[in-house]
């Protein structure tokens, strides 16, 4: 959820730190703050709204300094608005804080210090938090770090903070649980954190990771310093980023989510890149090698997810079940922890995640590992939560995604699960050799075919003219193309704010049907297949009931083309690999609704990036 940016150095903090707030932009747009050591003095200024408003606020207004956080808030306690906005000061305005987290035991806090006479100005958890570290400095008479320390053991809950002291000037002190926190080194004995890597790099890549219950102290005297919440000294382990800066950038497309929609065929072929070879006739994954055995064994796999995760969970179900012959279980992740599940200690339970910093799905994994299950890892972010807990996992490789609505992580998401199912499926003995190349040589065709795709763009903006004003819509389809409706109907709600369902099209006439009526546009994915009959039939379903028929069929389809209001031609691929191409459209489709309505596409309102909370 919230981002957070921290600078400490030689440079003034404050373009920094907007920059970094604007990077971060997709965690949370509620309001935006900061907060700047200048001559002795902490100013802080915070806006409700976007950073835009922060910047248009401190017009005029001293933000010189060279030590400063910032903060951009998806609002957990307390309305978005001025008040609410982070940093908060502390009650002498000596200290402030940025925090991303819930801290669950606040109003028992809250109540303590209330007695004690302390006012608070805002709804926030985090003013607690702040609260209750000055309060411990002052009484027990130690330096920050040391304040912090002793405030965190009292702390239920997530967080990530940093906080920043006019009585420290040369330090900044962070902490983590639960919820992601980097610290950038920079070359000039400067300073970086965030919540992810997109502000620092920039500046550098020497990057440390901080683990749960860590505390970093960086002081332009000292250097950096790690120790855990036990008062037990750490060394840190700095990693080498290999992100790139334009990655960052819009790259003249008009949204990042148009964009990353445009970059799906490189992001495919970078996550089989290396792992499979169609010539040569294999498939190799790395990261999960040493388990493949594990899983081959395996009587049941458990995939747990959020969101567009979990639909690629689901179309991994139909790959591992029929190409491996495994039982599949998909389950939300903030459900499967609270439900007591079943767990073996020969059950294999895969995470996916696109920040591998999901808070339920990293619970949910905890809950698997408890149990004694092998837990393994699908997720984008290197050194991410997910990445760090689990016994094994494959990175899918996509490059940073900044448009909240997922659309390159899905598809590189469904390309690692299929990998996983190919390897497993051979090793196991459960796939003909001629199928097996003959995936794999589909699979290598996959990013052109999704090229080709892209270039019906036009012809899907003019459906989507036609289409912008529905009030409702449905999304159909039949086996692994089920998942794609899902997904399709996910990415319209959204971006649009237009009511949409996802359904397998037998069972529309199980409750569905009765909303069909001639303003009703339903949405199938009608493409080759052994179901293919069946979705035709449920097509004539819906004609017969007025409805609009817009389809995605296989490229010279000629049935449903004469039976449907519009269809979307993609190329014919094998049938497990449809939901790769059939997702574009869905995706493109969404986009251009959603401009024509108005709407913000890369920050759709109440929606953040990364929910690091539950």
């Amino acid at each position: 959820m919230c981002g957070i940016v921290a600078y400490i150095g030689k440079k003034e903090a404050y373009p920094i730190l907007i920059k970094g707030l604007q990077r971060l932009e997709y965690r949370g747009y509620d309001s935006a703050g900061v907060a700047l050591l200048s001559n002795g003095n902490l100013n802080l200024y915070k806006k409700q709204g976007k950073v835009a408003n922060l910047e248009a606020f401190t017009v005029g207004k001293d933000v010189s300094g060279y030590a400063g956080i910032a903060h951009t808030r998806w609002a957990t306690h307390g309305e978005p608005n001025d008040k609410n906005a982070h940093p908060h000061y502390s009650e002498s305005e000596e200290i402030a804080i940025i925090h991303n987290g819930i801290i669950e035991n606040y109003d028992v806090l809250k109540e303590e210090l209330k007695s004690r006479g302390f006012v608070f100005k805002s709804d926030t958890d985090t003013e607690v938090l702040v609260h209750l570290i000055e309060d411990i400095q002052k009484k027990e008479g130690v330096k920050l770090a040391e304040a912090v320390r002793l405030a965190l053991l009292n702390v239920t809950g997530a967080y990530a903070i940093v906080v920043l002291s006019k009585n420290a000037p040369n330090t900044l002190v962070a902490a983590r649980k639960s919820s992601p926190l980097v610290v950038g080194i920079g070359k000039e004995g400067d300073f970086y954190l965030a919540s992810d890597a997109t502000p620092i790099i920039e500046y550098t890549n020497r990057v440390v990771y901080l683990e749960d219950e860590e505390i970093a102290v960086v002081d332009l005297n000292e250097g950096f310093r790690l120790w855990n919440i036990q008062d037990e000294e750490k060394t840190p382990y700095i990693q080498e980023l290999e992100m790139k800066l334009e990655a960052l950038e819009k790259g003249g497309y008009e949204h990042f989510m148009l964009k990353e929609i445009h970059e799906q065929p490189r992001s495919i072929y970078d996550c089989f890149r290396g792992r499979l070879n169609a010539k040569e006739g294999w498939v190799e994954l790395g990261g999960i090698k040493e388990f493949e055995q594990k899983i081959v064994n395996a009587q049941r796999i458990v995939m747990v997810a959020c969101g567009t995760s979990w639909h690629a969970c689901l179309v991994g179900e139909y790959l591992f079940e029929d190409l491996a012959r495994i039982n599949v279980e998909v389950e939300y992740a903030s459900e499967f922890r609270y439900r007591n599940p079943v767990i073996n200690e020969g059950d294999i339970v895969i995470a996916v995640s696109q920040s591998g910093e999901t808070a339920d799905t990293l619970a949910a994994l905890e809950l698997a590992k408890s149990k004694g299950a092998t837990i393994l890892g699908v997720c984008n972010v290197v050194g991410s939560s997910i990445s760090r807990i689990t016994h094994a996992g494959s990175y899918t490789h996509a490059g940073p995604e900044i448009g909240v609505a997922s659309t390159k992580a899905f598809t590189a998401q469904v390309t690692v699960l299929t990998l996983m199912a190919l390897a497993i499926a051979h090793k196991k003995g459960t796939i003909t050799e001629t199928k097996f190349h003959s995936m794999l040589t589909e699979l290598e065709a996959i990013p052109a075919k999704v090229s080709e795709v892209l270039l019906a763009n036009d012809k899907i903006k003019e459906i989507a003219l036609q289409y912008k004003d529905a009030t409702n819509a449905l999304y159909l389809g039949r086996g692994s193309s089920f998942p794609v409706a899902l997904e399709g109907a996910l990415k319209l709600k959204e971006i649009s704010y237009i009511h949409a369902e996802g359904y397998p099209a037998a069972e529309m006439k199980h409750g569905p049907i009765a909303l069909i009526d001639e303003e009703m546009p339903v949405f199938v994915v009608a493409t080759a297949g052994t179901s293919y009959e069946k979705v035709v039939s449920n097509i004539q379903e819906v004609k017969a009931r007025k409805g609009k028929i817009i389809a995605i069929v296989t490229e010279g389809d000629q049935q449903v083309k004469n039976m449907a209001d519009a269809v979307i031609e993609i190329p014919a691929t094998d049938e497990h690999l449809v939901p790769l191409l059939a997702t574009v459209p869905f995706q493109l489709l969404s986009y251009h609704i959603a401009v024509m309505r108005g709407c913000n596409v890369d920050q759709p309102r109440n929606l953040a990036k990364s929910v690091t909370v539950e």
